[in-house]
C-alpha cells in the first residue's frame, strides 16, 4: 500500500537550512556524553569486559542484552528497541519516516480507509504561506453544524490546547478521533472568542461530498484520499442516480486536503481524464513507470480545481496531472509542495516503519517538492473561503460558454 503522506498527523515541516539540525545535535551530543563520561571518570576502573555475543549475533541485540542485565535503572525491552529504530530513522534524511507500534498502526490503517470519527470541518488557512488555520466549510447536519460553527471562524484551540504554529494537518488530526468521543474547539469570530462542545460522529462517506449548485454544476469536496474516495467522485461526475451529470461544471475542492492513497489520487484525476499518464512514479532502485488513467473519465465537463497552502501530497498529484494535461483552471493559493512516497513496512512484532520509497513528478516532468503548484487564478488565502468559490462558479460559467455547440 503506497501513500504519499503521513494522513494521521505529518510532522510539522522544518525550514529547509534546519533539516538535519535535529540529526546533528543528536550526534554531537552523544559524542560529547561519551567524552565527558571518559574524562570525568564516569567508567568503572577495571577496564572493558571481553565482548559477549547477543544471542541474535547482534550489536544492538548485545547492547540491549547489556543494559538489561547491567544498567542501574533497568529499561524494559521494548522502549530499547523503540529507542533504537527511532535512532537509526533519525539518521535517516527523510522527514516522512516513522514508526508506529503495532496499536498505533491499526488507527493509522482504520482512518486510511475513511473508519474515524470527525466533527463535520472543512479547514484552510488564512495566509498564502500558512497563517492560522481557519473553518473553509461546515458540512450539514454534522456536530459542527448544529453547534453553530461558521466558514471563515479561525481556529485557535483543539482539545484545550492552543494551536498556534500549528499546520492544516495538525489542526484536522486533533480534530478527528473515535466516534462518540467529545472534543473542545475554540475559535476566533470577529473580536468574540467563542468555544464550542463537539461529539464526534462516524465518517459515513468517507472523506468525499457532494453539493449541487446553480447553474446545473456540482461543487465536490475532497477531504483527504482514503479508501475508495476516488470511486466516489467518479460517481459524482458520472451523474449516477439519482443525481445526473454536471452538465455545468464540477468544483473540485482539494483545499485541506493533505494527500493519502496514491492509487486513489489515480483514481481520482482518471475521473476527468481519458486517457494517458496521470503521474510518473519513480520507486528507490528502479525504474521511472507512468501510472496512467484507470479507466477513461469525463474528459469534457468543464473543471476548476480550488487549492492552497494545506493541498499537499496526493492531493497535489490530482491537481498536477490535472493542471499539466490542460484539463482544468487551478484557483486559489500556491499548494503544500512534497513529491514523495511513502510504504508501509510490517516488522515481526506487528510493529511498522513507514519510509520513503519513491518521489513522483507530474505528466509534465514537474518535481513538486518545497515548489507546490502556482494556481492560474489567484486568490489571496486571506479572504474568506467562499471568495474561491464564487470565482469558480464564475470561471465554470464562462468555460462553459466558450465550449462549441454540440
Amino acid at each position: 500500500m503506497l501513500r504519499i503522506v503521513p494522513l494521521p498527523g505529518k510532522r510539522p515541516r522544518r525550514p529547509p537550512d534546519q533539516r538535519g539540525a535535529g540529526r546533528l545535535l543528536r550526534g554531537t551530543a552523544v559524542a560529547v556524553a561519551i567524552a565527558a563520561a571518559y574524562g570525568a571518570g564516569a567508567v568503572t576502573g577495571s577496564g572493558p569486559r571481553q565482548p559477549t555475543a547477543a544471542a541474535d549475533g547482534s550489536v544492538l541485540g548485545e547492547a540491549a542484552a547489556q543494559i538489561g542485565r547491567r544498567a542501574a535503572e533497568p529499561v524494559p525491552r521494548g522502549d530499547l528497541d523503540r529507542a533504537a529504530i527511532e535512532g537509526m530513522l533519525g539518521v535517516l534524511d527523510d522527514e516522512w519516516a516513522r514508526y508506529y507500534p503495532a496499536h498505533e498502526y491499526d488507527d493509522v490503517a482504520g482512518r486510511l480507509n475513511g473508519d474515524y470519527g470527525g466533527v463535520g470541518l472543512w479547514l484552510g488557512t488564512s495566509g498564502d504561506d500558512g497563517g492560522p488555520v481557519l473553518v473553509a466549510s461546515v458540512q450539514p447536519g454534522t456536530a459542527a453544524a448544529r453547534a453553530g460553527v461558521r466558514a471563515g471562524d479561525v481556529i485557535t484551540g483543539v482539545g484545550g490546547s492552543s494551536v498556534a504554529g500549528w499546520d492544516v494537518e495538525r489542526v484536522a488530526e486533533a480534530l478527528r478521533g473515535r466516534p462518540e468521543d467529545a472534543v473542545e474547539l475554540t475559535v476566533e469570530r470577529g473580536r468574540r472568542t467563542v468555544r464550542f462542545h463537539l461529539v464526534r460522529t462516524q465518517v459515513s462517506e468517507g472523506d468525499v461530498t457532494v453539493t449541487d449548485l446553480p447553474e446545473d454544476a456540482r461543487l465536490v469536496r475532497v477531504g483527504a484520499f482514503t479508501r475508495g474516495s476516488g470511486q466516489r467522485v467518479r460517481a459524482a461526475v458520472a451523474g449516477e442516480p439519482p443525481r445526473g451529470r454536471p452538465e455545468g461544471g464540477v468544483v473540485l475542492d482539494l483545499r485541506g486536503n493533505p494527500g493519502g492513497l496514491l492509487e486513489e489520487a489515480v483514481e481520482t484525476a482518471s475521473a476527468f481524464l481519458r486517457s494517458g499518464p496521470v503521474v510518473t512514479y519513480r520507486p528507490r532502485g528502479r525504474r521511472a513507470r507512468d501510472l496512467a488513467v484507470t479507466t477513461p473519465g469525463d474528459a469534457k465537463t468543464p473543471l476548476v480545481v480550488l487549492v492552497d497552502a494545506g493541498t499537499a501530497s496526493a492531493a497535489e498529484v490530482v491537481a498536477g496531472s490535472l493542471r499539466d494535461r490542460d484539463r482544468a483552471v487551478i484557483i486559489g493559493s500556491r499548494t503544500y509542495g512534497k513529491a514523495s512516497v511513502q510504504e508501509a513496512v510490517t516488522l515481526a512484532d506487528g510493529s511498522v516503519l513507514e519510509l520513503t520509497v519513491g518521489r513522483y513528478r507530474t505528466p509534465g516532468g514537474r518535481n513538486l517538492d518545497g515548489v507546490g503548484i502556482e494556481p492560474d487564478i489567484a486568490v489571496s488565502a486571506d479572504r474568506p473561503p467562499p471568495v474561491a468559490e464564487r470565482r469558480a462558479r464564475a470561471v465554470l460559467r464562462g468555460l462553459r460558454a466558450a465550449q462549441p455547440d454540440e
